[in-house]
């Protein structure tokens, strides 16, 4: 064999050789990126699992930190409840609400003037238990806001006016509107003598956020179906279809012979 030929087949399997080093070290390469990547979507998931569960039942987690402060006069299992009416009443009307809830602003407008009637003829003592599904269900914390901001409002004596007020100013469900502490605020100028620096420092502190929090935790495990809930001294009288404004004025009314 020539030294031509002998020189041309070294050289041929030299390149081979070369040729099968750079196969492997792409191999190796490759192993190592698919081990590497299997690993960052495993810790990726698990990051996801925690963040889950780290938020699971919360809105938008360190405001509603804190000690549990309920408002003055709050009543009630773990005094999840603002009264209103004289205690004495005969009837009791137990109102579970969400201050962006439009359901429940319709049910307000329809029966408010009744309510009111009843209960300063003592005739009617009302419940309320605030909830935040709408936060829950469209983002936000306008619901959990501006039930801190009505805890406030109890706080001062203020809280039917206010409560009154929050849902003649309700923005639209997809509107997180309330979540602007200003805007609060703001609402409570149509409160003759809320507005005051205790109950704007109430507001911005969100003294009673995780009461409300709480509050919201009691409604999940209620078992309703959704607000409001309005129950006449344990029936549920919003799931009547032949509710009228009178028809609840008379029921109360028999109930106070």
């Amino acid at each position: 064999m020539s030294e031509k030929n002998r020189q041309g087949k070294r050289s041929a399997r030299e390149k081979m050789a070369a040729e099968r080093e750079k196969q492997r070290s792409r191999d190796k390469r490759r192993r190592a990126l698919i081990v590497g990547a299997s690993v960052v979507c495993v810790l990726g998931l698990a990051a996801v699992i925690g963040v889950i569960a780290a938020n699971a039942g919360k809105d938008d987690g360190s405001e509603s930190s804190g000690p549990v402060v309920a408002p003055s006069g709050a009543q009630g299992k773990d005094g999840l409840a603002i009264p209103v009416g004289k205690e004495s009443a005969k009837s009791k009307l137990t109102v579970w609400e969400d201050f962006r809830c439009p359901a429940c602003k319709a049910f307000e407008l329809a029966y408010r003037d009744t309510v009111h009637e009843l209960t300063a003829a003592g005739q009617l003592k009302v419940e309320y238990h605030l909830a935040t599904i709408i936060d829950g269900n469209m983002g936000g914390t306008g619901s959990r806001k501006a039930a801190n901001a009505a805890a406030c409002a109890q706080d001062a004596g203020k809280f039917p006016a206010y409560h009154d007020v929050l849902y003649d100013n309700q923005p639209p469900e997809t509107e997180d509107t309330f979540a602007d502490e200003n805007k609060l605020l703001g609402l409570a100028g149509k409160v003759d003598g809320l507005d005051t620096a205790p109950f704007q420092e109430c507001v911005k502190n969100g003294k009673h956020n995780s009461w409300v929090e709480k509050s919201n935790k009691a409604f999940q495990e209620g078992g309703f179906s959704g607000t409001p809930t309005v129950l006449l001294d344990g029936k549920n009288i919003y799931q009547d279809r032949s509710m009228t404004p009178a028809k609840l004025k008379q029921m109360v009314e028999e109930a106070n012979k």
